[in-house]
């Protein structure tokens, strides 16, 4: 599908909020308003191997997926190298032109897309632009009047410019009392930063998240971040032997690992996003 861009925002001196319009035969970017979407989008650019190639990367909206007529997204302007630099690419689109993605099958967890009214207590961990696909599930479940989940967000960082999507997730908070919580880290902070410091520790994970709740369905803390972010806070995710067609197989879970193993988390507990 074509997407035409509409609207852009910076967000941080190298990631941009952007608006694209849906095409004319989709009211909302999915099959189904209350399960996480995700697209695939396609940039010809140079493989590794210094070769023209169509080179795709996945991202996932940061608006509610019921959300008619356009989509949002959180891109980050990654340098150009080869195999890369889909991002960069987005983001140096002007308003009226147009990228090319498909839509991406609903993301299994645990057996089932759905995130509305299946857990009472929710952690989310994020690093840098692993905000993106997590806020999307915080819209969910916030907006369905039906469903009284309580949030938690650990959101970790590098500087305090980085952090992003902070001003929608402070009024969230303000919006939502009693049922969504952040929590903010920083690795390298200012002088005069209030907030967590570090990129993880079981004291932390004690302070921002749910606790265990011994596998009894009640309680999920998604990761989402960089893969050496990911595999740090749950093990590393692994690949399934590629499709007949030579693309990349469908990820798998592995054992839980890391930080969340380490604070008493059963592997039916985490997902790694």
């Amino acid at each position: 599908m074509l997407l035409q861009l509409t609207e852009k925002w910076q967000q941080s001196p190298d990631s941009w909020k952007l608006r694209f319009a849906l095409p004319p035969n989709r009211t909302i970017l999915g099959n189904d308003p209350f399960v996480p979407t995700c697209v695939s989008v396609k940039y010809k650019g140079v493989n590794e191997s210094g070769e023209e190639e169509v080179l795709k990367k996945s991202y996932s909206p940061i608006s509610h997926p019921s959300t008619e007529g356009v989509v949002d997204f959180l891109v980050k302007e990654y340098p150009p190298r080869p195999g890369g630099g889909v991002g960069a690419y987005i983001c140096s689109l002007t308003p009226g032109e147009s990228l090319t993605a498909s839509l991406k099958a609903e993301r299994m967890m645990h057996g089932s897309p759905v995130v509305s009214k299946r857990w009472k207590k929710v952690g989310l961990v994020g690093g840098g632009t692993g905000v993106a696909p997590l806020i999307q599930i915080v819209r969910i479940l916030l907006d369905d009047p039906e469903d009284d989940t309580t949030i938690q967000f650990l959101s970790i960082n590098r500087k305090e410019r980085d952090i992003l999507m902070k001003n929608d997730l402070d009024q969230l908070v303000k919006d939502y009392p009693g049922r969504f919580s952040i929590t903010y880290s920083l690795t390298d902070p200012p002088e005069n930063w209030n907030g967590e410091v570090g990129r993880g520790t079981v004291d932390m994970i004690r302070e921002a998240l749910p606790e265990p709740a011994g596998a009894d369905g009640s309680t999920m803390i998604l990761v989402c971040g960089m893969d050496g972010f990911v595999e740090s806070w749950a093990g590393p995710v692994g690949r399934a032997p590629p499709l007949p067609d030579g693309s990349k197989g469908p990820k798998i879970q592995g054992p839980l690992l890391g930080l969340l193993a380490d604070a008493g988390y059963d592997a039916s507990e985490v997902f790694k996003y």
